[in-house]
């Protein structure tokens, strides 16, 4: 990526939100709560899922711009589906849950866009040891977004 630009991500997140959010907001009951992916998970769970990814993401974004130390954060990868029934988005209030999905990933843009880029190569462990820099976390956080909007889309069918 030419000199850390992450334009063209945060053009993309702006993207999918002002296309999903008319979609999703139109989807009948039945659609949201009974179709599910390989998963397992219906479209209110999966809208869930990228709540916890923007909550998470956020949180390690700001993090690894002002810590001193290697970071561990709880990696919630493992236990996805254990986020998704603790927080029981199966029974939330559909309008309630996109608009969270929305001003999350309006926050998420205000928070790349800010990124000191000095900080970049900062880095966080995941579960299995893997090394995270703040850069692949911000440039894999679109493909992620892509990833379950896609699953969405199967699912409306």
């Amino acid at each position: 990526m030419q000199e850390n630009n992450f334009t063209h991500i945060t053009d993309g997140i702006a993207q999918v939100i002002e296309t999903e959010e008319k979609l999703l907001s139109s989807l009948p009951t039945e659609v949201i709560t009974h179709r599910r992916n390989k998963q397992n998970r219906t479209i209110k769970q999966i809208l869930g899922h990228l709540i916890d990814s923007a909550s998470n993401n956020h949180q390690r974004m700001v993090r690894l711009q002002y810590s001193k130390d290697l970071l561990f954060f709880p990696d919630y990868r493992q236990d996805n589906d254990l986020w998704i029934a603790l927080q029981d988005y199966q029974n939330a209030n559909w309008t309630h849950l996109i608009q969270l999905w929305k001003f999350y990933n309006l926050h998420i843009i205000q928070v790349i866009h800010s990124v000191d880029k000095t900080k970049l190569d900062n880095y966080w462990c995941d579960f299995e040891g893997t090394k995270v820099t703040l850069q692949e976390m911000i440039e894999g956080y679109l493909d992620h977004l892509h990833l379950h909007i896609k699953e969405i889309h199967e699912l409306i069918g």
